[in-house]
């Protein structure tokens, strides 16, 4: 089997992209020097999880192109937060109620989608996916990520949870990390609500409602998100990770290797790693080469990892930045299928390229998609989301994430 497919496409990068690259930097160190002259005290437990510079798209839980959204915040103590991204395809399957909630004095009309009570609902693989943006910008909600997102529900037939992170220097590693996992743990937990739901509404399967349900309406039924109860199947998930992104998603997937069971009905089959973030104190050859390359150069990553890894135990081998240290659990023979995107153009490649040779040589199914002149993020940054080139890795990702989502007996070949 080729494990590593070259892709061609139309010259890349383009004069305008050189251009908005230069512009793109200058912005990044501005953000940066405002960044790293915070004082120690503005660090915030709480945590944000967007800054003021980056654009934000709306929610809709209406069908707009194809997809209904909502945003979630999941934790009290902290600013963690999702966007639900559901494709229009439920609807299809299963006729849509339109509600309308007025408030007393009529002030307040809310208009969306809400599975029907009772009826048979069609189910759909989830997708957790990270954003990028080197741990201290980006976001979920943002205008690109929204776009982004709203493709992979689309081409992949899929539920997409967009987790809100907690960004650096305001909350640095672990944050990020754990609020991943919290995300998969909270997925978890909605799945055996709905679940608890079913039983309790139905008694034991023959259609008669139990005499004691209304204490699990009053107490459970109504903390499970409806969307997910009615439409998730969390036993296919798969994880995705743009940029630093990536680096939450492995970690992520490493965890719910050691949880096992724990994780029950949640079951990630595989994940997709979009240019990592990967980083090492020994320079790649294209760490040296690339130092220098489109939009996130070595020089502003670098002052991005000072602000994101712990001060006192800085170091680029760390294990969130430098996946191939020694002795990381668990054995790559356990970890999920993983297909990695990386950039001709981009300086991180050679070690994103290296793991996944490590995974194959685990026997993981681990193949890698290389797209010749390609740029760090060409298939999320905004001005690039409408090339050729970010479609077709859309739709490259698509078919491989099909494999392992497909119900048995629609399986597709890769």
């Amino acid at each position: 089997m080729l494990f590593t497919i070259l892709l061609f496409s139309s010259k890349m990068p383009s004069l305008a992209v050189k251009l908005y690259s230069i512009f793109f930097k200058f912005q990044q160190r501005y953000m940066l020097h405002n960044l790293t002259q915070n004082p120690v005290h503005a660090v915030d437990p709480f945590g944000i999880t967007s800054r003021r510079e980056e654009s934000t798209a709306a929610s809709n839980p209406s069908f707009y192109e194809g997809v209904a959204t909502k945003d979630i915040h999941i934790d009290p103590f902290s600013s963690l937060c999702i966007r639900i991204f559901l494709p229009a395809t439920v609807v299809n399957f299963d006729p849509t109620t339109i509600i309308e909630d007025k408030s007393k004095d009529g002030a307040f009309i809310y208009s969306g989608y809400s599975p029907q009570a009772g009826t048979k609902h069609k189910k759909l693989p989830v997708v957790l996916q990270f954003h990028g943006g080197a741990f201290v910008g980006g976001s979920n909600d943002s205008v690109r990520n929204d776009a982004f997102c709203r493709r992979i529900a689309n081409l992949c037939d899929v539920i997409v949870v967009a987790v809100g992170y907690r960004l650096a220097p305001e909350s640095r590693y672990p944050a990020a990390f754990d609020d991943g996992l919290k995300v998969l743990n909270w997925l978890a937990k909605e799945a055996n609500l709905a679940e608890c739901g079913k039983w309790m509404g139905n008694g034991n399967g023959n259609g008669r409602r139990r005499a004691d349900a209304h204490v699990f309406d009053g107490f459970g039924a109504s903390m499970a998100e409806p969307w997910l109860a009615a439409h998730g199947d969390p036993s296919r998930c798969v994880l995705l990770g743009v940029s630093s992104g990536a680096n939450i998603a492995d970690y992520v997937a490493r965890k719910a290797v050691e949880a096992g069971k724990l994780l029950d009905p949640v079951k990630v089959v595989a994940q997709v790693l979009m240019y990592p973030f990967f980083i090492g104190s020994n320079p790649t050859a294209s760490e040296i080469k690339l130092a220098n390359s489109y939009f996130y150069d070595k020089s502003v990553c670098m002052q991005t990892w000072k602000l994101f890894l712990p001060e006192e135990k800085f170091d680029l081998d760390h294990p969130a930045a430098n996946p191939l240290i020694p002795g990381r659990e668990p054995p790559l023979k356990f970890m999920p299928p993983t297909l990695t995107v990386v950039a001709e153009q981009d300086w991180m490649r050679d070690r994103a390229i290296a793991y996944s040779e490590e995974l194959r040589r685990a026997n993981i199914d681990a193949p890698l998609l290389e797209y010749k002149d390609a740029v760090h993020e060409f298939a999320t940054l905004d001005v690039l989301l409408q090339t050729p080139q970010a479609q077709a890795c859309a739709e490259d990702i698509a078919i491989w994430v099909k494999k392992y989502i497909s119900l048995r007996g629609h399986e597709f070949s890769y």
